[in-house]
């Protein structure tokens, strides 16, 4: 494995160059011609091509389509690790997990390595995070402002057990409890108190919440980000993370937004039914022949209902998304900030008959990204692949804020400036590293490799196979294609000696030799 001093090159040859400093960027977050301050919204699990902006005739997003109007979008932006935790981190401290450490949604992230409220707050913002960032452990990582799960417990009081119930069981990814080690000496304190209902699994299908709509985490997101904005706004320059849960599980959203969509109306995905289970890896195989956690999604009366309640959880967040920017126009800030909107990751939504996330197909890794920078940008959309590593970089550079540690990724303001302009790098993820399971993603041009340490690889053609429904990994014509990515990809990071040690035989691919 490479020294936590060391980047991936654009070639196999350059895999150790040094990772991109920052630290020659000016410091002052007041220089003209550069957004004063950032706002930073994110929520939990949205499918990027889930927007109105993007195409999509079910999604009801006028809010997070207003901000595209306005902004630049782009249309292939990944996240470094299709889960929780990892991802966000990357989000943050602008390194991938590799780096970070932060290996799973189990693992605290460890506190030596700098986030963007470092940062920031050392070039004198005031920094917020209202919401979900999945810190596993008390640690704030910088933030001068925090609110989270345990916050809105203490807002709803006896209330909390309704959503107890909408959970049925512990779920750290649904804020339940948010740290895990609060509950590992006696057990969920909720077991035995809570009303069951009907699931197969521990997921629901969905429903409409028994939640009232003003006491849901996404309204109490929206209001303290506003009440943040209001009390911090005008001193000093901020950074504020507003970060919603929804449309992650459980898809139980306010009745308003329920209403708004039928399952009748909801079509299953194209590729539904369409994956040749011979060619893909066994984990793929066994997640579309049955689903753990919501084993009814079989059911395509079922699959309907959950695609409703999915579209209807977005809505509601974009709902709330829409407060904010509104109360940033409403106080005056609108012109002095920058403005990000993201996800963590995205959701399969029954695309090749799964669901979640966990993959490196486009639904899973996939996330939706668009940025306004006043004086910046203007409309635009941006078809380059991207990354969630370089997030961090550009709202730095954005700002004039000085980065003193290194990170994975350079900023993506050229394309804020021009949208057009060349973009010669790969983007990768990683999932599930340091066990049997761990695999590892690159999107070079047209094609998405994937190398699974213990299992089959996957190549797609994305232009001419949009879906990945056909897999290229067996097929001769592709060897030398396979061969170049590989070798990029392992120059990135390769496999470490404890993954190498539960290969088995590969079927496309020799053997790689330990790092």
């Amino acid at each position: 494995m490479m020294s936590r001093r060391r980047l991936f090159g654009l070639d196999a040859a350059a895999a150790g160059a040094p990772r991109f400093s920052l630290a020659a960027q000016s410091p002052s977050p007041r220089r003209a011609g550069r957004p004063k301050n950032v706002l930073l919204i994110m929520s939990d699990q949205h499918k990027r091509s889930c927007l109105g902006a993007a195409g999509d005739p079910v999604a009801h997003t006028p809010n997070l389509d207003a901000l595209a109007r306005s902004s630049v979008r782009f249309s292939s932006a990944y996240c470094a690790n299709p889960v929780c935790t990892p991802s966000r981190a990357s989000l943050l401290t602008g390194l991938y997990t590799h780096n970070h450490q932060a290996w799973n949604n189990m693992t605290p992230w460890p506190p030596t390595h700098k986030t963007i409220a470092h940062y920031f707050s050392a070039a004198g913002y005031m920094t917020g995070l209202v919401g979900k960032m999945h810190f596993v452990d008390a640690q704030t990582h910088g933030f001068d402002y925090h609110l989270d799960f345990n916050d809105w417990y203490q807002f709803l009081g006896p209330k909390t057990k309704l959503y107890a119930d909408e959970l049925s069981r512990a779920n750290s990814g649904s804020g339940l409890p948010q740290i895990d080690d609060l509950w590992r000496d006696f057990g969920d304190p909720w077991k035995g108190d809570r009303e069951l209902d009907d699931r197969q699994g521990p997921v629901a299908v969905g429903g409409v919440s028994k939640i009232p709509e003003q006491d849901h985490f996404e309204s109490f997101v929206a209001r303290e980000s506003v009440r943040f904005l209001k009390n911090f706004g005008r001193d000093r320059p901020f950074l504020l993370v507003a970060s919603f849960l929804k449309p992650h599980d459980p898809f139980m959203p306010a009745a308003r937004f329920a209403e708004m969509f039928r399952a009748e109306d909801m079509r299953l995905p194209d590729s539904w039914g369409k994956v040749d289970l011979n060619k893909v890896p066994k984990e793929v195989r066994n997640s579309i022949e049955h689903n753990a956690p919501t084993p009814e999604l079989s059911d395509p009366d079922a699959a309907r209902r959950r695609i409703a309640y999915y579209y209807a959880s977005l809505a509601q967040m974009d709902d709330c998304a829409g407060k904010v920017l509104a109360a940033l126009r409403d106080l005056g800030l609108e012109d002095d900030t920058a403005v990000l909107y993201t996800s963590d990751h995205g959701e399969m939504l029954g695309e090749h008959g799964m669901w979640q996330k966990f993959e490196f197909y486009e639904g899973s890794c996939g996330v939706p990204l668009m940025v306004r920078a006043p004086g910046v940008t203007q409309a635009a959309v941006c078809g380059t692949p991207v990354s969630l590593v370089s997030v961090l970089p550009t709202l730095a550079e954005l700002a004039g804020v000085k980065v003193t540690e290194p990170v994975d990724e350079t900023s993506l303001v050229p394309q804020l400036r021009d949208p057009g302009a060349a973009r010669n790098r790969p983007v990768f993820a990683e999932y599930n590293l340091h066990s049997p399971r761990a695999k590892y993603m690159i999107r070079d041009g047209r094609y998405k490799y994937s190398y699974w340490v213990n299992d089959i690889a996957e190549l797609y053609d994305l232009e001419r196979d949009p879906e990945e429904l056909n897999n290229l990994a067996p097929d001769p014509n592709y060897t030398s294609v396979i061969e170049r990515l590989r070798q990029r990809l392992f120059a990135w990071h390769k496999p470490t000696p404890q993954e190498i040690a539960c290969l088995g035989n590969s079927t496309y691919l020799p053997r790689p030799t330990a790092a």
